[in-house]
This record gives C-alpha cells, structure tokens and sequence, in this order.
C-alpha cells in the first residue's frame, strides 16, 4: 500500500508539473497573439509571475529530491521564458534618483491621476489629496509633464486643474479634451516647460473612455523631440465588479454569473486595446523626429499590447529600474500597467517610481538625452 500511494504521489506531482509548465509557455506567447482571435489565451498574460513562480517550485523541488531527468522539464521550460522573464523584472542595481538635472537632459514624468481624487471644490476641508498631488508633481522638477485621466471644469462647484499646474512652471500645455458633462472636461493632457511647436491626436475607434493618442513637439537646444501620452482601454470595472471577483476568491460564484460578468468585460477590454495598440505602433513609426510615448496602457509587459506599442523602445524601467516596477496600487502587487518608452536615439539616464500612494497609480520620472 505504501508503495502505491508514493508511486500516486509522483505520478500526481510529474503530470501537474508537465500541466503548469504547458500553461506557463502558452502565457509566455501572450505576445505574439493577438486577442481579437486568441483572447482566451491574452488572460494568462496576468498569471504569468504566479506561473513562474510554479515553474521554479517545481525545479527546485526535483533538485531537492534528487530527480536531475525531472528537473528538466521546469528547467528547459525556464530558460524558454527568459525572454519574458527578461520584461518582468528589471536587474539593475538600485540607485537613488539624482534630482540635479543636466542642461542636455530632459526630465519626463507620467502619472495616472484618476481625476485628483477630489472633483468638487470643499475649500480644502477634505483629504487635500489634491493639493498633495500639486505638490509631488512640484518636487519632481520634470520638463515634461504627461497626465492621464485629467479632470477639470470652469464651474465654480468644481476644480480647475489646469491653472495651478500651470503655476507650478508649466506655462505650455495640451488638452486632448472631452466634454465629461456641461463644462466638465476629462481626458489625457500634456504639460511643458518649454513651448509647444506642435501638437495634436487621433481619436481610438470604439472607445467606452475618451481615449486619444496625442502629442507635443518641443525644440530642446536645436532638435525636436516628439512626445506622446495616451491611455489605453481599461477594463472598466466598477465596485460592483471588485465584489464580484471577491465572490470569485471565495468560490460564492455557484451560477457563474459573476465568472461570466468579469471575463466578458475583460475580452473587450484585450480585444479593443490590441486594435489601439496598432493604431500606436503604426503612429509612432511615422513620426519625423525621436520619440518620447508616455503610456497607460492598461496591460502588463507579457501582453500583446505592450510587445506591439514598444516596439524597438526602450522601457526605461528595464533599463534602470530594478524589480518588479509594480505602477498600480490595487488588486495585484504584479501589475505593471504605466509606461515610459524612448525611442534608439535617446539615452536613458535615470529612472524613478516615485511610491507616494495619492493616486491608485504611481507617478514615473525618466530622465533622457538624445545621443550625438
């Protein structure tokens, strides 16, 4: 009897190892497909760390045992996945970022701001989260500012936003804007330091959100550099859709209504975000000058959204960041979802996460200078 169970026992644990590590190589191919046709497949793109994870517990458990022919099958898979594992974790050292700016760079920062948080005016009687949010836009000292989820009305019961950013030393500026109600506007907006030469966007097909691709140009010493900011199809879920997928975790979902509720609004979002996506990639590609792209794009690096949007980019969290670069403070600490890409011609010379939690999204700073 004993000899059976253990014979069970391996067989259990050699099949669920060859059933994960299947699963764990279709989500590192996440990017290569693109959702309108494979849209089942673009949902393991967000279990792909909890797959790794998996994989290298099998690994070293085979070690440990001392099964060397076992191990292979999670150890060829893992070196498979470099590639993707490469996009999900930065390895360079720490550094503390250095707030003293040189005169040939030039300082960009993008930040989700979920509309201050606060839309009606209250006199300041409130959290001041608002003010807090001016004030760490103010310390970060960017040239560039790219704001996304901006929020502003020239009705006196709400906030002008646009004005005491402006004061902050950011007398140029780009409002991509959509009527959010009667004088209420919302949408991406770009901020600078220096004039604006041109600007302009395009509007995405089928958007639930006033979603743009926009952009500035800017005369740094004597070249023009083109940023871009845009936000990407969210998934939209609302309080009632949180509590679904808590129902989900607590397995309360008997009738599958909440299953089916959530994986539908997650197949439009993939869906319409790989049509954006393209619509980015071919955008940037024509620019005439080298390219800054501010992004939210809603989707994490092992995602078709991210592999066609960058492109040749350079991310600058790879580039100097170190570890996972979570950007979005809710559900999972694996998300990273806001993006900031230079294209070949730029040299990425720092690069923050600033963890102040104001907004759910945290603000990222990159200093750039073009190569001569």
């Amino acid at each position: 009897m004993p000899g059976k169970f253990r014979l069970f026992t391996k067989r259990f644990f050699i099949y669920s190892n060859i059933i994960v590590v299947f699963v764990f190589l279709l989500s590192c191919l996440v990017p290569y497909l693109n959702p309108q046709k494979w849209w089942f497949i673009s949902f393991l793109g967000l279990a792909f760390p909890f797959l790794l994870l998996l994989t290298m517990f099998f690994l070293a458990g085979w070690l440990i045992m001392l099964k060397p022919k076992l191990a292979l099958i999670p150890g060829v898979a893992l070196l498979i996945s470099i590639p993707s594992i490469m996009l999900f974790f930065a390895f360079h050292r720490p550094a503390a970022f250095n707030y003293n700016k040189d005169a040939k760079t030039l300082r960009v920062a993008t930040w989700n701001v979920a509309r201050f948080i606060e839309l009606k005016q209250n006199n300041n009687s409130g959290s001041q989260t608002r003010l807090k949010m001016f004030e760490l836009i103010k310390r970060q000292n960017a040239d560039v500012l790219c704001l996304q989820e901006f929020h502003t009305s020239t009705l006196p019961e709400f906030y002008d936003n646009i004005t005491p950013i402006k004061e902050l030393g950011y007398p140029y500026y780009f409002f991509s804007f959509d009527t959010d109600g009667d004088n209420l506007f919302y949408s991406s907006i770009i901020f600078s330091r220096y004039p604006i030469i041109d600007s302009g966007f395009i509007r995405y097909p089928r958007p639930t959100l006033p979603d743009v691709l926009m952009h500035i140009s800017i005369k740094m010493n004597d070249d023009t550099v083109r940023i871009y900011n845009t936000h990407l199809q969210s998934l939209q879920f609302n309080r009632k859709d949180y509590e679904r997928l808590n129902k989900i975790a607590g397995i309360e979902d008997s009738l599958g209504a909440n299953t089916r509720n959530i994986i539908s609004k997650m197949r439009r979002g993939y869906s319409n975000r790989s049509i954006q996506a393209r619509m980015v990639s071919d955008v940037l590609e024509d620019s005439p000058n080298p390219v800054i792209l501010c992004a939210d794009l809603n989707d994490v690096p092992n995602s078709y959204t991210y592999h066609t949007v960058r492109g040749t980019m350079q991310d600058a969290f790879l580039k100097k960041g170190f570890g996972i670069g979570r950007t979005f403070s809710g559900l999972s600490p694996t998300l990273r979802i806001d993006y900031i890409f230079a294209d070949r011609r730029f040299k990425i010379r720092q690069f923050s996460r600033i963890s102040k939690r104001l907004s759910d999204h945290y603000m990222l700073l990159a200093d750039v200078e073009l190569k001569k």
